[in-house]
């Protein structure tokens, strides 16, 4: 296989619009189209074919850790068309290639569906805004969208820290400098260290995945920054949890306090296939710290938070299962699909029996009906 052959490949992905590529060996390409994979009509992948496309697209630095490392990951831009974020890894001896589109153009927070309460968060001098959710729920895209809109409508420096950088910002009315974790700064931890001898206004954290990174990013938050970090956890409360048991029991009262002090959100989100049209729709949690929730927070109650954001809808917050029961009420998405991704499977279920319906598949049986299995296990990490 040649150049010319990945760029065949990437044409289809941008021409479709897919999420991802998959490359493997024993298998055509193959795709995947509003959440369902599909193969690619052309020839299945050896082991050869697997290393020219492999040494076609990836970088020297990159393919010196794969040999080191067994793995590496990458961004790059595919012309004007797009960005594809890579990861190439080893299994069973040969190489293996996962690319996901990263679209160019950035959206609205409207057109994303965003909570209308985040545009007046996001004005906030101060403070962490915490974006969470399993991999590919568009936590990536949620956030440069509200980058995007800091950008075009404040006068802010805005740092973000970022592995690899998947949406480029242009200098709009702020300043916005993206650093590349592996390639600008060697870790997150570091990088944040040395950010707040920037001058910043606004940074983004991509990852909170160690003790140090959520240490610096509550710090960072304290003293005057609006912070925007990730964390893989489904729902508001557990993320709050699991922010406050990365840290040793001794430490843990005081960091509930400081949370409960610079937390401004959590925005929890999962993506789902629609089937009133080709494409996906977000689903989101939305918690908004008002002193009672900060009070919950700094009392160790976290599992009373679910029945406070019920009642908070005039501060705009929303439960996931209540957002995924109205887009499947207006016929966006399937009673499958909605119970797959919410918190309380059991409870939806339930209201979508008294309703009269029934939930078509069951957990167990996660085969789609061409074979392919619609779960999440093999992608990249958002």
């Amino acid at each position: 296989m040649s150049t010319m052959q990945i760029d065949r490949l990437l044409d289809t992905v941008v021409k479709l619009n897919a999420s991802d590529l998959h490359l493997t060996v024993g298998r055509p390409p193959t795709i995947r189209l509003h959440g369902h994979l599909r193969n690619l009509q052309t020839k299945i992948l050896d082991s050869e074919d697997m290393v020219a496309l492999m040494k076609a697209i990836t970088p020297e630095r990159n393919q010196q850790e794969l040999q080191e490392e067994g793995g590496t990951d990458f961004g790059f831009a595919y012309g004007e068309a797009a960005r594809f974020r890579v990861s190439v890894f080893r299994q069973r001896g040969d190489l293996a290639i996962v690319c996901r589109q990263i679209p160019n153009k950035l959206l609205t927070l409207e057109q994303i569906g965003l909570p209308d309460m985040c545009r007046e968060l996001i004005r906030r001098p101060r403070g962490l805004f915490l974006v969470t959710g399993p991999t590919g729920s568009g936590k990536t895209t949620s956030l440069a969208t509200m980058i995007d809109f800091i950008n075009q409508s404040m006068d802010r420096h805005i740092v973000t820290m970022e592995d690899p950088i998947e949406y480029y910002h242009k200098h709009k009315k702020s300043i916005v400098n993206q650093r590349e974790v592996g390639n600008d700064v060697p870790n997150f931890a570091e990088a944040l260290r040395r950010c707040l001898r920037q001058d910043p206004d606004v940074i983004l954290v991509g990852e909170m995945r160690d003790l140090e990174t959520i240490e610096s990013a509550i710090r960072a938050a304290e003293t005057g920054h609006l912070v925007f970090a990730t964390l893989h956890t489904t729902g508001a409360a557990k993320t709050i949890d699991r922010v406050v048991d990365a840290f040793p029991q001794a430490q843990q009262n005081q960091i509930r306090v400081q949370l409960s002090t610079a937390l401004i959100c959590v925005l929890s989100q999962a993506l789902l296939s629609r089937v009133d049209q080709p494409g996906m729709v977000a689903a989101y949690e939305f918690l908004v710290v008002t002193p009672a929730i900060a009070n919950l927070i700094r009392d160790n109650k976290s599992f009373r938070i679910d029945s406070m954001i019920q009642t908070g809808k005039k501060f705009g917050m929303q439960l996931l299962d209540d957002h995924l029961w109205s887009l499947y009420s207006r016929g966006m998405i399937s009673a499958e699909e909605m119970v797959d991704k919410s918190k309380n499977p059991a409870d939806l279920t339930d209201k979508v029996h008294k309703i009269g319906r029934t939930v078509g598949r069951t957990e167990l049986d996660v085969e789609d009906d061409d074979g392919v299995g619609g779960k999440e296990g093999s992608k990249p990490k958002a």
